[in-house]
């Protein structure tokens, strides 16, 4: 599934190109995960103002009006100024005066919302419940030491619930916990403000380098140029099980939390 990192290098590998272009046509596929909102046609001759993200949504400003993207399990994004004809899996399509932006879903997890903005019903639903944004100034040590306070459960699956904290999905919430020397069992309301600020740094510091290597292709993912991300073939313990810690030597182990892969160094990180 796509995640925070994937989710920005999409964003950033197209915003600019499409920022200023006057829609001519969008056209739907096969039904995504939830209804477009509004008519295809209603879309025709509006301007795309910019893309913002918030948490793994896409956000696409219109001078009337707001579409929000989300990739969902298998989703990626094209831009170019054409493409070939739209294929079996391509169930999106927003025709510019700049260029062509497909939705290509073989899954159909996928969505694109039309809203009237950040106001209306259906993006406060999707948006609200929301955690801090992890690259931004508002997620301090701080703020992530009281939302960890107020939980009981593992910490690893408090940083996958994105109420505290959005985007630190499966792969990135392992390498943090590593690199914060973290057990990923440890109850989260047992991290004090020490382990709390090391876990802050690791968090940022893991997300802005996968942004940076273009995010993790384990599947199928690609940028809307049709580049593959690099950060999987560089992780510290995530998909290393039973290889040595980079740092101890010891056999990085796979522990099973909520039916998700947790991977760690038993003794790195310690109960």
């Amino acid at each position: 599934m796509p995640e925070l990192p994937e989710v920005e290098v999409t964003r950033r590998s197209f915003a600019g190109a499409i920022a200023g272009a006057r829609i001519v046509r969008a056209v739907l596929g096969k039904p995504l995960r939830w209804p477009l909102g509004v008519a295809p046609q209603a879309l025709q001759g509006r301007y795309v103002l910019g893309v913002r993200r918030r948490g793994k949504y896409l956000l696409l400003d219109l001078d009337q009006g707001l579409l929000l993207v989300h990739l969902g399990m298998s989703g990626s994004l094209r831009f170019a100024p054409s493409l070939p004809p739209a294929g079996a899996h391509d169930h999106f399509e927003l025709l510019t005066d700049r260029g062509v932006l497909r939705l290509h879903d073989p899954r159909r997890f996928g969505a694109v919302v039309w809203t009237e903005g950040e106001h209306d019903a259906r993006a406060r639903k999707l948006l609200g419940g929301l955690g801090l944004e992890p690259l931004d100034a508002g997620f301090t040590a701080a703020a992530l030491l009281a939302g960890l306070r107020a939980s009981r459960m593992p910490v690893k699956q408090v940083l996958l619930a994105g109420k505290v904290v959005v985007g630190v999905g499966n792969i990135y919430a392992s390498e943090a916990l590593f690199m914060a020397r973290i057990h990923p069992a440890t109850v989260a309301a047992r991290i004090g403000p020490r382990r709390a600020a090391r876990l802050h740094a690791a968090i940022r510091e893991v997300l802005e380098r996968a942004v940076q290597q273009g995010g993790s292709s384990l599947r199928d993912f690609s940028s809307t140029d049709g580049n593959a991300g690099h950060f999987q073939l560089m992780t510290a313990v995530y998909g290393r099980e039973g290889q040595p810690c980079r740092v101890c030597a010891q056999p990085v182990r796979l522990l099973r939390q909520g039916q998700r892969s947790t991977y760690f160094c038993p003794r790195c990180q310690r109960p």
